[in-house]
């Protein structure tokens, strides 16, 4: 008797898409290959080079080995950045000072920041992709934040959300530091 083999690549990753109701459009996104080239693999059409199935892994978030050879218990997430490992970009010497706390790869998806505005300083952005949002939370000092016409003081504890796909500023309104909490996230591409 013949010996079983195993799945092929393209089943496994068709079956661990589907058990994580994924579609051809989501998985695309978040592994950055095309949905053509999905649909052709999961089809057995076309033979991945191994920087595109681990490409595909990181986007189903399991482990290499289990589009290979099968299985697929997602790979549980346990990250740690250390403070002296936290990027800073500094627009000016009076600031704002940003700290970048999520890392590279939840880069554009995302983004985790700290702000420290000196008195006087502004954050000054330029429209983000459509869709794109912010989410503050003031936790020392006071700043404003305008948003195409949109204008509102915060102070220690306030939150705001709003669309950030369009001019946007947050200046610091006080004296002393002012110190902020902010996530961005991006909304997924839709594909036609």
């Amino acid at each position: 008797m013949e010996p079983a083999k195993p799945p092929l690549i393209g089943q496994n990753i068709k079956r661990l898409r589907k058990e994580q109701q994924m579609t051809l459009d989501m998985l695309s996104e978040k592994s950055g290959v095309s949905k053509a080239m999905l649909s052709q693999i999961e089809a057995q059409k076309v033979n991945p080079t191994v920087a595109t199935v681990w490409k595909i892994a990181r986007g189903l978030e399991v482990d290499l080995d289990s589009l290979l050879h099968g299985g697929g218990a997602p790979v549980r997430k346990f990250s740690v950045t250390r403070s002296q490992e936290v990027a800073t970009l500094d627009s000016s010497d009076s600031g704002p000072h940003i700290r970048v706390l999520s890392p590279i790869e939840m880069a554009e998806d995302l983004e985790i920041y700290l702000l420290t505005f000196d008195p006087g300083s502004v954050l000054d952005s330029e429209a983000h992709a459509p869709g794109t949002e912010e989410y503050l939370t003031v936790i020392e000092g006071s700043v404003s934040v305008t948003v195409g016409e949109k204008q509102s003081t915060l102070a220690p504890g306030d939150f705001a959300l709003y669309n950030c796909d369009v001019h946007h500023t947050i200046a610091h309104t006080g004296s002393g530091l002012a110190r902020v909490h902010m996530v961005v996230r991006f909304t997924r591409r839709q594909w036609a």
